[in-house]
């Protein structure tokens, strides 16, 4: 009898622990050229390194239909691809939104327009294979961090400057408007005397025409059809100041853009979901509110 009971015991916590049929998992990420042919701005650098998609997709049961492009941050030289790129996609994931993390183009080999380029070409791949994924086509969004923030603000504000690099080709005639953006710590002005000189450097040189530099200044390129935007930011932020964020918000708030700020009174720059800080990383949950606020999550 007592043989019998622990055989019982033991077959009911192996049916307790094994997933259920109606679950799933997600598919392992998959890696794709953003341009297979020739690149628009290209480097004159025949080694320098192309601009790839990562996608990652929720599991089906979870899935949402809504996408977001993921740029990280790195001051347009370098690229945190781990916390502010392959964490962010899984945390999106667990929402169900289908998460393409971006590998744009940088410094040294490239400059404005190649990062600008690599953006809209993500978010026209996107909405051009959503059938594919599964995916809303009204419901791509775009969410930058730092530097990242600035690329996703200037394809917020800028989608219609640049033209198309091949109308013959049907991903790049697909619109590339973002349908809603997420700006974390983001790099917005560039200029003084809150911008982040190292970020403009790299993207326009060293003497860039004040005429661009406005351009790039998405503060001053907010209009009504620029996308719904969630912000978030720190006031201990002495990388990128805070004033990055609270001016974006105020020029889409005129414009009358449905927008959300959240200023932490402390936390440092580059904190990505901020894991370790209990307060700090609360923003992945006003974010995921934001989201749901706007059908997002449904």
């Amino acid at each position: 009898m007592r043989c019998l009971v622990l055989l019982c015991t033991v077959f009911l916590t192996l049916l307790a622990v094994r997933p259920s049929p109606a679950q799933s998992v997600p598919p392992p990420p998959v890696t794709l050229l953003l341009w297979p042919g020739d690149l628009p701005a290209p480097s004159d650098d025949p080694d320098a390194p192309r601009p790839t998609l990562h996608v990652y997709r929720p599991a089906p049961d979870r899935a949402t239909g809504t996408a977001i492009v993921v740029c990280p941050g790195g001051g347009y030289w370098s690229l945190a691809a781990t916390h502010e790129g392959r964490d962010v996609a899984q945390f999106l994931n667990g929402l169900g939104i289908t998460a393409f993390v971006l590998h744009y183009r940088r410094a040294p080999h490239y400059r404005h327009p190649a990062p600008l380029h690599d953006a809209l070409r993500a978010l026209r791949y996107v909405r051009h294979h959503a059938t594919d994924y599964d995916l809303d086509p009204q419901r791509i969004g775009i969410l930058g961090f730092s530097a990242g923030g600035h690329l996703a603000a200037t394809a917020s504000t800028l989608y219609d400057t640049l033209p198309p690099p091949d109308p013959a080709d049907p991903v790049d005639r697909t619109p590339a408007r973002p349908d809603f953006a997420v700006l974390a710590y983001p790099v917005i002005t560039f200029t003084e005397p809150f911008m982040h000189a190292g970020s403009r450097r790299n993207l326009l040189g060293e003497d860039p025409d004040p005429a661009l530099v406005r351009l790039l200044s998405p503060e001053h390129q907010v209009t009504p059809q620029t996308p719904p935007t969630f912000l978030f930011h720190t006031s201990e932020d002495t990388g990128v100041p805070p004033q990055n964020s609270i001016a974006y918000y105020l020029a889409l708030h005129a414009a009358g853009v449905p927008a959300e700020l959240h200023v932490y009174e402390r936390g440092p720059h580059g904190v990505g979901l901020a894991p370790f800080d209990p307060v700090v990383s609360t923003w992945a949950d006003r974010l995921a509110d934001w989201l749901h606020l706007h059908g997002l999550l449904d």
